[in-house]
């Protein structure tokens, strides 16, 4: 079932679990999520960046649209750090069911007003909206935009950011970064922080740059009330380092011969995911 981001975080947040939200970049990797989520009879949240957006086209969200109407589990198609206003319009008229407006960068009331202009936009139609407050970093040039600094979320900012802009999510900030970190990079998380955050708004949390980080940092995570958790670079590392070891075999040529072993490590990752982040069995809930 088709769902949007404040409707399928509405469980997670009242029964206090965390959804993956798992980065695809084309149809084969949607094809194996799906299938990982189904088998486990949990919800999942199918996230497309613009980056990836512009490589597999507006067309293949249709194709999304119409493998998630037709789940039994709960799936919602959520746009991925954008802070283009047209962009986030077009993603909305091709199907998606939660944008996100990254205004990390601005200053703060520039991005409340920009979140605001968004959810005016996006709630008469159905399609909730993330922002975030602080920033995420960066541990390298194939992951994700990021900044060079954290700037850590302020738990008083926070509440004024939620009750001004019209979130339906927040991202916060508690040491997290993109991408998959460099040896002898250990992040580590202020889940103070992130206790005192959940204490003070009402809107699900939502931690980006969840790839690569201890299983235990996480999970903590996810007790504490993070109720969303992105994923992209562990699940695409798994797919394409199989590829690589598959495509030893330089006879190979047909997708339905190469991709299926890196579907399948794909698999392996997502299953600890949901596992770690306690949604396996939570369709039943919707």
């Amino acid at each position: 079932m088709l769902m949007n981001m404040k409707d399928i975080l509405e469980k997670a947040n009242e029964n206090n679990f965390a959804i993956p939200a798992f980065n695809i970049s084309h149809y084969a990797m949607f094809k194996g999520i799906m299938e990982a989520c189904e088998e486990k009879n949990a919800p999942v949240i199918i996230e497309i960046h613009p980056d990836e957006l512009e490589h597999v086209g507006a067309e293949m969200v249709k194709a999304v649209t119409e493998r998630a109407y037709r789940s039994r589990i709960p799936v919602c198609i959520h746009l991925d750090h954008c802070g283009d206003f047209g962009v986030i319009i077009k993603a909305i008229q091709s199907g998606f069911t939660s944008v996100m407006f990254d205004g990390s960068s601005l200053p703060f009331e520039e991005n409340i007003a920009n979140c605001r202009k968004v959810a005016e936009a996006a709630h008469p139609v159905n399609v909730s909206v993330e922002g975030e407050l602080g920033t995420i970093g960066s541990t390298d040039a194939e992951a994700e935009a990021g900044a060079n600094r954290i700037i850590y979320t302020n738990p008083d900012d926070a509440v004024k950011f939620v009750e001004e802009s019209g979130i339906d999510t927040l991202a916060i900030a508690i040491g997290t970064s993109h991408g998959l970190y460099p040896k002898g990079m250990k992040p580590e998380l202020k889940l103070d922080l992130l206790k005192e955050i959940k204490s003070k708004i009402s809107v699900p949390i939502v931690l980006h740059g969840g790839s690569n980080n201890p299983d235990d940092e996480i999970g903590k995570a996810v007790t504490l009330g993070v109720n969303k958790i992105n994923i992209s670079s562990d699940i695409k590392a798994a797919y394409y380092d199989k590829m690589r070891e598959v495509l030893a075999d330089k006879s190979l040529r047909e997708p339905n011969t190469i991709e299926p072993p890196c579907i399948a490590a794909m698999k392996e990752v997502a299953y600890h995911k949901l596992e770690l982040f306690q949604t396996v069995g939570k369709a039943a809930l919707y």
